[in-house]
């Protein structure tokens, strides 16, 4: 069985998104082992300097890379990622499976991740062009894994 690790940054603080998780989550079970790996955010002012910036992506990056399996596949969720459908996101993750037995999806805190951290990713993925809320990006992940499950068994919950 799979093992997905979700590695992000920041802990949900809206009950309806730990509502949301709590119910993909649930759902997983049956399709792999999910692990949500939370890490906590660097703390910067209201009008952070581009060197303040630079070090809290740096250091929530160095604090995700600690928790990256030697073996593990990496995606990491950046802007810069490509832009996949549901199927081909399926599809990747069957492909995956035979290679590996864990994947690693990276979601970076409010400013991002280090290039160095994009670096080590196997593959770059995107949830398109417009910008979501880290925390609700953690919701809409758990959902297109969980759609991606369904269309390997080829359930009617993808239409």
């Amino acid at each position: 069985m799979l093992t997905i690790n979700i590695i992000c940054v920041g802990k949900l603080k809206e009950s309806y998104l730990r509502g949301a998780v709590e119910e993909y989550s649930k759902r997983m079970k049956p399709l792999c082992k999910l692990n949500i790996i939370e890490l906590g955010e660097e703390r910067v002012g209201d009008n952070p300097s581009d060197a303040e910036i630079q070090h809290t992506i740096t250091a929530e990056s160095d604090r995700i890379m600690q928790k990256i399996g030697k073996g593990d596949y990496v995606i990491a969720m950046c802007v810069e990622g490509k832009n996949i459908s549901s199927e081909e996101l399926s599809s990747r993750l069957e492909s995956i499976s035979m290679t590996h037995s864990t994947v690693d999806l990276i979601i970076g805190g409010s400013w991002g991740l280090s290039d160095s951290l994009k670096a080590r990713a196997d593959f770059k993925l995107s949830m398109g062009k417009m910008t979501f809320p880290h925390q609700l990006c953690r919701v809409m992940l758990l959902e297109q894994l969980y759609r991606a499950f369904q269309i390997s068994k080829g359930t009617k919950y993808h239409k």
